[in-house]
């Protein structure tokens, strides 16, 4: 009855490692999984300059909300800057680029 016993607490044991392995693999392939916030990305960078709704206007900073650049031209400018505007390529990445730039989009007047 002892050998029945330690038999099923040790295939009990291997069957609980086995489907943890599982889980915890299954969780780091969603946690490696990076969301880029351009909202974030716009608050830490751009906001000083264009301001939080994008028409502030310091230092000669573009009025986002009149804004007519599509996300690509937007990627660019970001990218490469713009007269006095810094370029950014070498501070961000170019996911982190879009997302701003995707981001500047909800900035427009409609």
């Amino acid at each position: 009855m002892k050998r029945i016993f330690v038999t099923v607490l040790i295939l009990a044991s291997i069957w609980a490692c086995g489907s943890n392995e599982t889980e915890v693999d299954s969780t780091e392939a969603v946690s490696t999984e990076k969301k880029i916030d351009g909202k974030k990305i716009y608050s830490r960078y751009c906001v000083s300059c264009h301001g939080m709704y994008g028409n502030m206007g310091t230092s000669g900073a573009f009025d986002l909300t009149k804004s007519e650049l599509n996300v690509s031209e937007k990627v660019q400018v970001i990218s490469n800057g713009r007269k006095l505007m810094t370029a950014f390529k070498s501070t961000l990445s170019a996911e982190e680029i879009e997302a701003v730039a995707k981001y500047t989009e909800t900035l427009k007047l409609k």
